[in-house]
């Protein structure tokens, strides 16, 4: 079996239904060949949530029915977000108001 990467980028959003053809089209067609082409971008897929998400805070559970998109991305070190190419192909601006997002580098542990 292949040992897992050692960095992860992982990127999720929950998108307002009325812009979510256009993101997959631009994700899709768009940014996700940009990424990949990146230096230190070593592989990426996207998921889409599947059912209810079960929430737990403030010492209760919840569920919530939005659906969620997540982008996993392989890197060579958190240095490849830092190159001349991941910093003029990042971000996704025409969505920033119909988005809530979070990304973050993960390390091996």
């Amino acid at each position: 079996m292949a040992e897992a990467p050692r960095y992860l980028l992982i990127v999720s959003a929950e998108i307002d239904p009325a812009v979510e053809a256009a993101w997959n089209k631009w994700y899709d067609e768009e940014h996700l060949p940009d990424a990949l082409a990146c230096p230190g971008v070593l592989a990426g897929n996207r998921y889409v949530s599947v059912g209810d998400a079960s929430l737990t805070g403030n010492g209760g559970k919840s569920t919530s029915s939005a659906k969620t998109y997540m982008a996993v991305y392989e890197l060579s070190g958190p240095e490849a977000l830092a190159t001349p190419e991941f910093i003029e192909m990042r971000g996704w601006y025409q969505f920033t108001d119909k988005i809530t997002a979070r990304t973050q580098v993960f390390r091996k542990i």
